[in-house]
């Protein structure tokens, strides 16, 4: 896949995530000249972050690649949140104003591999092996070290390198915010499991939250957070956590484990979107808890967002200026999804018996309000975004 690294471009951008590849399929389709490194020789070869929301996918029809993913995933109208066997509070998508009135369940890797798909008919490429390890800007331009000694000249870098951005180190923007406690529990199983099949089911319990959520192929997700998780969960420790968490009258029986991992969360927004000629997206620009599974989704947006503000000032001369509303749209609803996030995890968390009791009442009581339904799914889904 690797072609010549070029010494000159109109954009660079540092990773090839989800996000990294949305920006570059993006400017390419719109003829701005951009060049896509990465330190990893390959893509993502399992499904890590695997919710897309109907904001996301009315986004990414820009570079046509929505229906695709549709056709590859697992469509689920409804999330529920329970204690044990009782629904506290369900929140459905399939009234929202959208053609996309569900949230789809589709691996990291398919979205990866559908995004690389569009980028090379786009005439792109990735550069992998590829590692940044220095960035220094004037008024003019970037210039960009490889771990090899490689000079990259472009008019502007953009980070989407995660949450240790080179890109974000180099541009001296601070990144706020703290780490959770817990660390947490990821996995694909195949269950023996009675719920329903298009439903992603939020567990509440005292020592964490289980999500439950189906995936392509017969699999599920399970997400919870536990004080430490082991390095590699295996199947016993999958088990034990709902048999701990999940349904009672109907057990869910793990009889497979096809991947797992563990990991620790933050929940950290960089303190400006921009420095300069260097531009911070994704991961690099924020993270949080997983919680409604809006890491991807988010940073997706910003890539489609920043695009057409790049290509509106190198293809068409449109004033640089144009090149500031990019955080000022962006940041705030980061700046919301972090906080949002970071109360669900608190909620969900609550492990006093009292205030869990309270909890639980107070959701049941949200739950007979359709004002709250709707708010919810506007909030999940990302609808509640214009830009």
């Amino acid at each position: 896949m690797n072609a010549e690294l070029p010494e000159s471009t109109d954009v660079l951008i540092v990773g090839a995530g989800p996000v990294g590849l949305a920006l570059a399929t993006a400017l390419a389709r719109q003829g701005v000249q951009a060049v896509l490194v990465d330190k990893a020789a390959s893509g993502a070869d399992t499904s890590r972050a695997s919710v897309v929301h109907a904001r996301t996918l009315e986004v990414l029809r820009e570079i046509d690649v929505s229906d695709e993913l549709v056709s590859l995933g697992v469509t689920v109208p409804r999330f529920t949140v329970r204690d044990r066997d009782r629904i506290l509070l369900t929140v459905g998508f399939d009234e929202l104003p959208t053609d996309f009135p569900y949230t789809l369940l589709v691996p990291q890797d398919v979205t990866e591999r559908v995004l690389l798909d569009r980028l090379l008919a786009a005439g792109g490429t990735v550069h992998r092996a590829c590692e940044v390890t220095g960035v220094e800007q004037s008024s003019t331009g970037v210039t960009a070290t490889t771990a090899d000694g490689r000079l990259i000249r472009a008019s502007y870098v953009v980070g989407a390198d995660g949450m240790h951005s080179t890109v974000r180190e180099h541009s001296g923007i601070s990144f706020t915010g703290d780490t959770y406690a817990q660390s947490f529990v990821l996995a694909d199983v195949r269950l023996d499991w009675a719920g329903a099949a298009d439903e992603v089911s939020l567990y509440f319990a005292p020592a964490g939250v289980t999500v439950v959520a189906p995936l392509p192929g017969g699999r599920h997700r399970i997400v919870a957070t536990v004080e430490e998780a082991p390095e590699r969960p295996d199947i016993p420790d999958i088990q034990a956590l709902l048999d701990t968490r999940g349904p009672v009258a109907h057990p869910a029986t793990v009889t497979d484990l096809v991947w797992s991992s563990r990991f620790r969360v933050h929940h950290r927004l960089a303190d400006r979107y921009r420095a300069g000629r260097i531009f911070l997206a994704g991961d690099a620009a924020h993270v949080h808890s997983p919680a409604g599974g809006q890491g991807m989704n988010t940073g997706i947006q910003d890539a489609l967002n920043l695009a057409g503000k790049l290509t509106a000032v190198l293809r068409d001369g449109v004033p640089e200026t144009v090149l500031d509303a990019y955080e000022a749209e962006r940041r705030p609803v980061a700046e919301e999804v972090v906080a949002f996030t970071h109360k669900m995890t608190r909620i969900a968390t609550v492990g006093n018996g009292p205030l869990r009791s309270l909890r639980n009442t107070a959701l049941r009581a949200l739950d007979f309000i359709p004002a709250v339904h709707h708010t919810m799914a506007m909030n999940l889904s990302e609808l509640a975004v214009t830009k």
